[in-house]
């Protein structure tokens, strides 16, 4: 036996209308790092920062899934974050926000309507 198993990362697939452009959003405003891309223009791509990896997979390929995923990430430094994300230009669409179930978070949501909310243990 080899140890006890361990979840170490999740990656999620969005659905998005323009892979380049999304790339663009999550490498410029999120701070991302782009991973691989397929294609020219591409057709499907991979972006990181740290511990969150965000699959791109174009609408033509999955249309009803367009904009309805909603990610909540957990991070540190939580106002920094919110201020290099806001400071890039990104629309938040709910500020950095104590709330009673124990944590501060902000929400923002990409150009295909998909909502990602970071949070932070208070």
């Amino acid at each position: 036996m080899s140890g006890t198993p361990a979840l170490r990362r999740l990656t999620a697939v969005l659905v998005v209308r323009d892979v380049a452009r999304a790339i663009g959003f999550y490498v410029d405003r999120i701070g991302c790092i782009e991973c691989f891309r397929v294609g020219d223009p591409p057709s499907y791509a991979a972006v990181e920062r740290g511990a969150l990896v965000l699959n791109l997979m174009p609408a033509s390929r999955a249309p009803a899934s367009l904009g309805q995923a909603h990610l909540h990430v957990l991070v540190t430094g939580l106002d920094d974050l919110h201020a290099e994300i806001a400071g890039r230009g990104v629309a938040i669409e709910v500020p950095p926000t104590d709330f009673d179930y124990g944590l501060r978070e902000f929400s923002l949501r990409d150009p295909d309507g998909n909502r990602i909310t970071f949070g932070q243990v208070l």
